[in-house]
Parts: structure tokens; sequence; C-alpha cells
């Protein structure tokens, strides 16, 4: 803004000068002081609130009594688990009354490191949505897995000098955070030296490892399982998400630790977001539901939507309705279903009635196409050599991503490899790493899946994004995992030596360049298929959960190329189990 600028806006803001638009009759939702106003215009001028009052203006929109809330602010998402590109998730979002999401594109950094952080951040640059989005902190997650990058602090540099990036991505390695580890203490100088908000990932600690996690300059936290560790969060200075995806569902667990004295402290994310979710139940709009039909004051939720993230974030020139704010702005029907019914970003109209108001233009993708490099992949890599058949066991925990340690007996052959019993809900897991012509192969067992026959592979296994495939026999594991990568990336079904189903991504073998509908058809029948002919539990995801069984940040047990990780001791642990 130059003084010519602020001049205008000081003279639209003072009656002199007409606004360019002005909304009348609605009922201004004030996050300030969680009233209500009724009675005033809202002007705007060059994109900017000018003011609440009497005004005139070049063009008016009559609110006809609705609510005008400040545009929401979702706090913490990954683009890439939605499966579709920032364009796309712009056209996605908007009409639900998003106005800004942080996003962390550590999905794409792991496969194609600084060059996939590129291609996000031309990629934004289409869409209306203003996306803001955090360097990734831990390309890899840990030590112990095989990603397409190594970004260490060095390679931070240069994206946090040129001001691309908002912050610094949630810190995954939390031990070595706790631990002070010297490269851990580098990217959080780099952080400080840049003033940058950096997010947190510290599922289960507390103490005084939650205090060492705080005084490092975590700023917040999305992992919080009870509400007992979101009190304590709040209480160490740090803002708690209230994340409500696709894959986890805290929201309810958390809700509890919220009141009337902490709130402010609480903001609302979703993590993932896939576009079933989106079409069947919102976006923000859903967490402000279910806020209100949870007890939670209508302002109250809005706040967490907007105020807190704004302030959260240090997004200082939006988050309310006020002079000299952007004018992110949408129009609620009411404050029970928060139907949005217009929505401006930066006072131009984007989204009505549930419709985006522009075509969707994307972005070139050649800088992330693809990206599989599979060295001696067979079928011979995915049979086990036990001595015997006491082993441990990752068991799917239903409603989200964590497993548990177990252990079981299960049969095996003359030369040590599982073989399937149909009485038992234990399948065999395998990664593959795919970015650097390694070979590794490793091979666990999973328990809870419930699948009874065939395979399915993903290239999307969080955070690596290394072939994820599980299955019954190694026949169709194979199968599957060689028709994923002749088809660049996304998820294949097998069954009976052939090919069932599948969905290809061809964007880093993530995400695709198609619309959500898209993706949400093909997903669907992904899901009919799995369901239906492979017998895949009723009560997971087939494809969220089992994309999430090779990220060694989350308890307590997973899976990468280089072997079984145990969380919680944050080491390698063989197969078989003690007896």
């Amino acid at each position: 803004m130059d003084k010519t600028d602020l001049k205008h806006l000081i003279d639209v803001a003072a009656g002199r000068t007409p606004a360019d638009l002005v909304i009348k009759n609605s009922k201004i939702v004030d996050v300030y002081s969680s009233q209500i106003i009724e009675g005033m215009d809202i002007a705007i001028v060059d994109g900017l609130i000018a003011g609440i009052g009497e005004y005139a203006g070049r063009e008016t929109v009559d609110a006809m009594g609705a609510y005008a809330a400040p545009g929401l602010i979702e706090s913490h998402i990954h683009i890439e688990s939605s499966y579709v590109t920032p364009e796309e998730i712009g056209r996605l979002l908007t009409p639900r009354g998003t106005t800004t999401i942080i996003a962390d594109p550590h999905e794409i950094v792991n496969v194609a490191g600084l060059e996939g952080l590129n291609y996000m951040l031309e990629a934004a640059e289409r869409t209306k949505l203003d996306i803001r989005y955090m360097l990734p902190s831990c390309v890899p997650a840990t030590p112990f897995e095989n990603s397409g990058a190594d970004i260490d602090a060095a390679a931070m540099t240069d994206p946090v000098r040129s001001g691309k990036v908002w912050g610094i991505g949630e810190f995954m390695d939390f031990p070595g955070v706790v631990g002070a580890a010297d490269g851990v203490l580098d990217k959080l100088m780099l952080a400080r030296e840049a003033g940058m908000v950096v997010d947190g990932h510290s599922p289960g600690l507390g103490q005084n490892a939650l205090n060492a996690y705080a005084a490092a300059g975590i700023h917040d936290d999305h992992e919080c399982e009870t509400a007992q560790e979101a009190e304590q969060r709040v209480a160490r200075g740090m803002y708690v998400m209230l994340r409500q995806g696709s894959a986890c569902h805290d929201f309810l667990r958390l809700l509890p630790a919220v009141t009337t004295a902490n709130s402010r402290r609480f903001v609302l994310c979703s993590d993932d977001r896939q576009p079933k979710t989106i079409f069947e139940q919102g976006h923000l709009d859903h967490h402000l539901r279910m806020c209100v039909s949870h007890g939670i004051a209508p302002v109250t939720a809005i706040q967490m939507g907007t105020l807190n993230a704004a302030e959260c974030f240090r997004l200082w020139d939006r988050g309310a309705i006020a002079p000299g704010l952007r004018a992110d702005i949408v129009l609620f029907d009411n404050l029970e279903d928060f139907h949005a019914q217009k929505v401006w970003i930066q006072g131009e109209l984007v989204a009505e009635d549930g419709r985006y108001l522009f075509d969707v233009d994307r972005c070139d993708i050649s800088s992330v196409l693809g990206r599989f490099h599979v060295k001696d992949f067979s079928e011979e890599k995915l049979k086990l050599h036990l001595k015997k058949g006491h082993v441990h066991l990752m068991q799917i925990v239903p409603g989200g991503v964590v497993t548990k340690k177990a252990v079981a007996d299960i049969a095996i052959d003359g030369n040590g490899d599982f073989i399937y019993d149909p009485a038992q809900d234990i399948v065999k897991i395998a990664v593959v790493e795919r970015h650097h012509n390694t070979g590794k192969v490793a091979v666990g067992l999973l328990g809870g899946y419930g699948m009874k026959n065939g395979a399915v592979a993903l290239s999307i296994s969080h955070d690596s994004h290394n072939i994820i495939v599980v299955g019954t026999n190694n026949r169709d594991m194979a199968v599957a995992v060689e028709a994923l990568i002749a088809q660049g990336g996304g998820i294949v079904l097998a069954d009976q030596g052939a090919v069932i189903d599948q969905m290809p991504f061809i964007v880093g073998g993530i995400m695709t360049d198609q619309s959500g509908e898209w993706v949400n058809e093909h997903l669907s029948k992904i899901h009919d298929t799995a369901f239906e002919r492979l017998h895949v539990s009723a009560h997971i995801d087939p494809v969220m959960t089992l994309c999430f069984m090779s990220l060694s940040v989350i308890p307590e047990l997973k899976l990468t190329a280089e072997g079984l990780f145990d969380v919680i001791k944050f080491d390698f642990i063989p197969l078989e189990a003690e007896e």
C-alpha cells in the first residue's frame, strides 16, 4: 500500500468517498467482543474493509439478514492428502467459507524435494484461495526412512529467506527436539532468526519432555489424543488444533478441554481432507457445526476458525471484520448449519451458494511427474524367512492412524514364509523403496485390516511415500506393485493374479491432475471393490488407513523400507518376537 492507497482507504472509511462494495442488512459476527452487530453496513475498498457503519458504494449487496463472518482459516492441512492439486483444492474449499489455509507440503517435498515445493508455490498462485505454506521441517520424517529428498537446515535456508514460505512445518522429530540434537537445533535456530512460527507434532509427549518441546519454540500441536494432553499444551503457551479430517477424528475427544477461559488458544484443522469428506460433510463449516451441536457458543466456534487462527499464525491482516483488515468475508445463512451463501476474498466474490465462480487454471506438472525409481523388484522379495511363527504385529486401531504393538502366532511354510489363515485377521504388509533404486523391500504383518483375499498397493504412504502393499499372498502383492509402477503411482487392487481396479496419481505418485469429483467417483469405486471383492474390514478406510502404516512418528509400530519400527522405543525391532 502506498500513500495514495492509504488516503483512499481513509477517505472511504470516513465516508468522504464511496466504497467499492457495501454489504447491507447483515448480522456482523464480532469475534473481538463475542457479539453480533446489527444495523451496520460493511464498506469494502481495494480488497480491504474500510469500516462498519453507514456507507454508500458503487456496488451494494443486500445480505437479507444473513450473518457476516470473517473468512475461515484452516490451521493445518496437507493438500496432497486430498489427492488433488492446489488449484483444485481452492475450488473445493472456498464455497464452504474457507478463505485461507495453512498448508504443509511435506508429502510432495518427501517425494520431489524443493522442486516439489516450487511446484506447490506456483500452483497456489492459480487459485483464489490464499494458501500459506509452511516449509517442511522433517524430510524425511525420521532418520529411519527412505524419502525422495533429505532437507537439512542448509537446504531450508534459501526458502526461508525467500519470503515464499510462512513458517516451519510440523516438527515430527520430537525426540530430536527434546534431546537437543544438533541438526534439529540448526533448524530451530533458522526459524528463530527468521521470526517464523514452528508447527508442532508431539503425540503422547508430557511432563518435562513437553516443557522442552515448548521451550524450543514449538508453537502449536495437532496430535493431542486426550483432553488432558490439550490442556497441558495450552498451559505451556501452545495453541491446540482441534483436528477432524478424513483419517483422524480427534475433535470430540478434545472438545471437553475447551472452556470459556481458554477457548482463544484453540484453532480448527483438518490435517487431511479427501474430496468425499468435503462433498459429504464440508470443511471448516463442518467443524463449526460440530462445535455448536456439542455446546460451544457459535461466536466462540467462529473465533477458533478465524481470529484465533490468524493470531496463531501471525496473519495480522485478517481474522475479523474490522477496519483495515482484508475483506475476507463469508455470509452464513444461520449459526447452526453454517451454509455459506457468498464468499469474498480480498473483496472479490469468489463463491456463491456452493459454487466456485472461476475456472480452474492448472500449472505445468512435468517437474513432479511420476517419480518412480524402483530397482530389481520381484515377488521373491516379498517372502519372509522366519525361524518361528511367534511374531510382532502391527494392530490397526479403527478410527485413526495409531497402531498397537501386538504379538501373534502365525503359520509358516517350510521356508519360513507367512501362510495366510482365513481364521486370523492377519495379512502380509510390505514397503518397497521407490526413490533411489536401492532395491530395499521390508516385510511385516498387519492385523485388523480384514482382508480375505487379494492385495492393495499404494504409492501414498506417509511420509516418505514409498510403495506400500498389503495382501494375503505374494503373487497378488507383486502384481499390484508392478501395475502401480507402470501407471505412475496411485492405487491398485489385485486378485487371483490380475488387476481388478486401479486409480492413477501421476503428480509425484500422490496426487491427480483430475477434479475432486473424479477422485470421489474413482475412490468410492476403489472402496467398494476393497470391501466387496477383497473383504477389507468395513470399520476402516482401506486406502487412508493403509497409507499411514509406514508413518514412523505415529505410535506404536510402523513399517518403513528399513524394517519394523517401534515408535515408542524409537528404534527398529525384529519381526520375530521373544517367547
